[in-house]
């Protein structure tokens, strides 16, 4: 009796085992004009993949990976990226607003924007150090207590972005327009900024500040 039990109950782990979906890996594809938005993709992995105006806007991405992968004009807003792995991503032309980066696979963690729109989205506490944000829309995105050291914001709108306890060592902040950056609570040495941008160093203290003799 004893041993029929146990072998019904190898049988069922079995099956069990046998029903879980593996990871589907997808390698060197393009994928165009393809309609995910609140979908949910499932374990898929896809490495040195291009994906041309596809729509992930609230669709479910948790667990999957994507590395060494290209979006062009893909719309990402308030997907689901639970455990996601995004590793060496270029964003190019996309929509990204209401994104919770916080949720992402912190060891698969690297990406560069380009002419991206990231408004609403948070990054608190990640790593971003030499991640380049390059003719971005960045507004009300709270970069609190992230590591931000040697990150790029070339021509990129900060408005009311958030830094609080944030590591801004040699970030470049020359070409970065409307951000408010209190050097009281952040971590700022060789941080880079223009003279004709450094008023936003000083918002917090209501200064009246002339650029006219």
């Amino acid at each position: 009796m004893l041993f029929s039990q146990l072998c019904l109950h190898l049988m069922k782990q079995i099956t069990i085992m046998s029903t879980e979906k593996e990871p589907v890996l997808h390698e060197d594809k393009q994928f165009s004009n393809v309609n995910y938005s609140e979908k949910k993709l499932g374990k898929l992995e896809f490495v040195k993949c291009e994906f041309v105006n596809c729509d992930f806007s609230k669709s479910d991405l948790r667990d999957g990976d994507f590395i060494d992968c290209h979006f062009k004009d893909c719309n990402f807003s308030m997907a689901i990226l639970n455990g996601t792995g995004l590793k060496d991503i270029i964003f190019t032309g996309c929509k990204l607003l209401g994104v919770d980066f916080t949720r992402c696979n912190k060891f698969l963690f690297s990406f560069t924007f380009n002419k991206c729109y990231l408004d609403y989205s948070t990054f608190l506490g990640t790593k971003l150090k030499k991640t380049s944000f390059l003719g971005c829309s960045l507004k009300e995105v709270d970069f609190s207590e992230a590591d931000l050291s040697l990150a790029v914001f070339d021509n990129s709108d900060l408005s009311a972005a958030r830094f609080s306890n944030t590591n801004l060592e040699k970030t470049d902040f020359r070409t970065a327009i409307n951000f408010g950056i209190d050097p009281a609570v952040n971590r700022m040495k060789k941080t880079k900024f223009l003279v004709s941008n450094l008023s936003g160093l000083l918002q917090n203290y209501d200064l009246d500040i002339s650029y006219d003799s």
